[in-house]
């Protein structure tokens, strides 16, 4: 449910820190400001719990989370991360990225670490120069690519996740925007989360952004990159979820039972449900 401003209503009751409630965030909103942790190193480090599901549960606080690229945390941001006790942590980055920038410093913070690649090269620029398309359009292209050639890894991304004592856990990719934000929708999809909030939390990593840009122009050559690229790139278009959303209940009735044609066990989809959702507010 929303209110007038498209913002999800809180519980009537707030959640104890300890119990349900985050400790930088409200019970239950849909703004960045409320779930984005606010680390040094990470721009768009979200908590995905409180989404209200279609039966009237809702995602557990502080157990499943999204980011974009963790290889520049600083120690106070670890600190910030301890309390929250993360097990897990599932890079989507393609090998070079990994190579490139390197990863979330295990050392320093001992997790299960996978590197799962779901796109093995990035998106050329200059093919979509010479083809314009509107950022919803590019944005439901790339999505729908990206699903149809890298579905066995988001598939597999979902058996890490439902592994004993994974959670708590993140997954990120370099923006936290397209690979994350694809594996979150289908993740909340599975779980039968209500359709906006799958799309209001996809278009939320448009506040974050502009950090994005600035840490990307911080970058070899970051700074003509972030200018020659198309606008489309760095958007978060919600448009393009609702189009992705609408194929998939189109061909499957729904994510989850995508996700079963995808090779992920109802035993696994049970699971995440266990681990995921509860009856609390």
């Amino acid at each position: 449910m929303t209110d007038d401003q498209g913002v999800f209503t809180r519980c009537s009751s707030s959640p104890r820190l300890g119990a349900a409630r985050p400790p930088y965030g409200a019970a239950m909103s849909s703004t960045a400001v409320e779930r984005t942790l606010p680390l040094e190193g990470a721009f768009n480090f979200r908590d995905m719990g409180g989404y209200p599901t279609t039966d009237g549960r809702r995602v557990k606080w502080r157990t499943l989370f999204r980011a974009d690229g963790l290889d520049t945390l600083t120690g106070g941001d670890l600190s910030q991360l301890g309390p929250i006790g993360l097990r897990t942590v599932v890079d989507l980055r393609s090998a070079h990225e990994v190579a490139e920038r390197g990863t979330f410093p295990v050392d320093d913070y001992p997790v299960t670490f996978h590197h799962l690649s779901v796109m093995d090269t990035t998106w050329d620029r200059d093919e979509l120069a010479r083809r314009p398309m509107s950022s919803t359009e590019f944005l439901h292209w790339a999505y729908t690519s990206m699903l149809a050639d890298g579905a066995p890894r988001f598939a597999t991304a979902f058996g890490l996740l439902a592994e004993r004592d994974a959670l708590p856990a993140v997954f990120h990719c370099a923006a936290g925007k397209d690979r994350t934000g694809l594996l979150a929708a289908l993740l909340l999809g599975s779980l039968n989360v209500e359709r906006e909030a799958i799309v209001a939390d996809y278009a939320l990593t448009e506040v974050a952004m502009p950090r994005f840009l600035e840490r990307m122009r911080g970058h070899a050559d970051g700074e003509a990159k972030a200018d020659q690229s198309p606008r489309a790139f760095f958007a978060a278009d919600a448009g393009a979820m609702e189009l992705v959303l609408t194929d998939i209940e189109a061909a499957h009735g729904s994510v989850r039972s995508l996700m079963g044609t995808l090779g992920v066990t109802d035993e696994t989809l049970q699971r995440l449900d266990e681990l995921l959702l509860t009856d609390a507010c």
